[in-house]
């Protein structure tokens, strides 16, 4: 058959049920193909939108995200989606069309080399330069971002490829030399591990998005309440243990609570799961918990040791690796310790001053509204906003761009996430510059019939960085001022044919918060117009240790 019918045939045997995508002349063989299967396909109004919009999907279901972009800029403008889910290790794979293959290397039409652009931001990428083995190729691609820990993977096609006859004969398996996943933990590290556990008197469990990954959830909760330890969360583990579990102390770093970073910098113990102690994570990492040994649980060999010392190493899945340690784990009740977290929790709540209109008082607002919706954010300081906030209670409930810090990432996320669970409410926290970053795709939330719901938290400035101007370049707001307390969101949307509304006084919030619950038959733009001054504490300043956070009364 043409290859391009095998091809969306593979795609049908791979489960594949939603593609994001834009059509163009390079990849027009594998559309026509498409034309005929069950496969539903998603027009986004960017390519970037595409990508985030498989991210979503991915995040959103665990199921694996599916794009098709055309050659040349379309390739191209897949770039910072794919970077995207390979820092966040999001399984989406990425299919270009490419000219033929006569014509690469002649800067031909709408020719870009996308497998050497994406090289160093794909977990792998093939260029398929023989119709035979593009069936091979798939398979493969499907199970490299699915498998180990995930992540993007690029096919790159060129269009004779698509147009040549091959013969239907899809891997049932696949074999990779030099690429085995381990899940099994090595035993006698783990009874080191459980050792240290035993004998700790401060113990914390720190956990990353690859405990979410995993689906690692309920081993993790059973670990805590048998050691038991305090959990804290990265920006990317949010989620993975509901936020009202008495042993959660939500997520810690440049913008978590005091308390939490307080005990994770005090703690003699800390078990760190699926996470990659990033700097904002960790702050000065050279000032990381100094009195503590570190058990370290990671499915990627590579990230063990990169940026913090460990004392126990164990390389494998989250979900086998925590259900085997409990077995070593005996109850120990420390009365000092749980006395000092309760008493910093105390002392150090997240807060924020009260007078005026604050971004942070809609947030807990659309939290008490929206209690089981799943939240996508923008970058920014809506995002950090989001996390303090918005307590989640489900794994995969919040999504949000961490390693890359991707603007115009939430929105088109949102789109992701509700094809992937469309009976579950999702709304996207945004700022005014994020969301302008991918407004276009209001319109494919309009074709498609896809009733997402964003809240702008709109200060008319690049938020983040202009805290970052307030507080360590003198005031100097050079290029952080986009006015968008001019712009009419409100009427933008209805221009696409959504519903806008416009809320100016704090008063006005949760009317408005109920009004935009009650439409479920269209996408719903709120634009909170808060003040512009508003700025995230508590926060680390840079260079600094966890234990030297600040919050706005220092």
């Amino acid at each position: 058959m043409r290859a391009a019918d095998a091809f969306i045939k593979a795609l049908e045997k791979e489960g594949v049920e939603v593609i994001f995508g834009i059509p163009g002349g390079a990849i027009l063989e594998i559309y026509d193909a498409l034309y005929d299967s069950r496969i539903r396909h998603i027009t986004t109004r960017h390519e970037q939108g595409a990508t985030h919009a498989a991210d979503g999907y991915a995040r959103a279901s665990g199921r694996v995200g599916v794009v098709f972009a055309t050659s040349g800029p379309g390739a191209t403008n897949t770039v910072t989606g794919i970077a995207n889910a390979y820092m966040d290790s999001s399984p989406i794979v990425v299919f270009t069309g490419q000219v033929s293959r006569p014509m690469i290397g002649n800067d031909a039409f709408q020719e870009a080399d996308i497998t050497g652009i994406t090289m160093p931001i794909t977990k792998h990428n093939y260029l398929v330069t023989d119709p035979n083995k593009l069936l091979r190729i798939v398979r493969e691609a499907f199970y490299i971002a699915s498998s180990g820990r995930p992540g993007p993977v690029l096919v790159d096609i060129p269009k004779d490829v698509t147009t040549a006859d091959i013969e239907f004969d899809y891997p049932t398996r696949v074999d990779l030399i030099g690429y085995k996943p381990k899940y099994e933990g090595h035993p006698m590290q783990i009874k080191r591990a459980a050792e240290l556990i035993i004998k700790s008197e401060r113990p914390i469990i720190l956990v990353g998005g690859g405990v979410k990954i995993s689906n690692a959830s309920k081993e993790l909760i059973e670990l805590a309440e048998t050691i038991p330890a305090f959990v804290v969360t990265t920006l990317m583990g949010k989620g993975a243990i509901s936020e009202y579990h008495p042993l959660c102390l939500g997520f810690v770093g440049m913008h978590g609570s005091k308390f939490a970073n307080y005990a994770l910098s005090e703690s003699d113990l800390i078990i760190a799961v699926g996470c990659r102690f990033s700097d904002r994570t960790t702050g000065n990492a050279s000032l990381f918990a100094p009195q503590a040994k570190i058990i370290h649980i990671d499915i990627d060999p590579a990230e063990i040791g990169k940026n913090v010392r460990v004392d126990v190493p164990i390389v494998g899945d989250a979900k086998r690796i925590l259900s085997n340690l409990r077995k070593f784990i005996e109850y120990k009740y420390r009365k000092n310790w749980e006395d000092k977290i309760r008493e910093w929790k105390e002392k150090f709540p997240l807060k924020y001053k009260k007078e005026g209109f604050k971004p942070q008082f809609v947030i807990e607002k659309a939290c008490e509204i929206f209690p089981d919706a799943i939240v996508t954010t923008e970058v920014g300081q809506n995002q950090m906003w989001s996390a303090q906030f918005f307590k989640v209670k489900y794994p995969r409930q919040f999504i949000s761009s961490g390693g890359l810090g991707t603007m115009g990432f939430g929105f088109p996320a949102s789109i992701g996430a509700k094809i992937a669970c469309p009976d579950k409410e999702v709304i996207d926290i945004a700022g005014d510059g994020s969301f302008l970053m991918n407004i276009q795709e209001l319109a494919t939330c309009i074709h498609y019939d896809i009733p997402v719901k964003v809240f702008i938290m709109n200060n008319g400035y690049l938020g983040m960085v202009r805290q970052w101007q307030e507080l360590f370049y003198r005031e100097r707001y050079s290029a952080t001022c986009i006015g968008c307390e001019k712009i009419s969101f409100e009427k933008i949307a209805e221009g696409f044919g959504a519903v806008g509304i416009t809320v100016e006084r704090q008063s006005e919030v949760v009317e408005a918060l109920r009004r935009a619950k009650e439409i479920n038959d269209s996408p719903v733009v709120v634009d909170f117009r808060v003040e512009f001054q508003a700025n995230v504490f508590p926060m680390v300043p840079p260079g600094k240790s966890l234990r030297e956070i600040i919050d706005e009364e220092d």
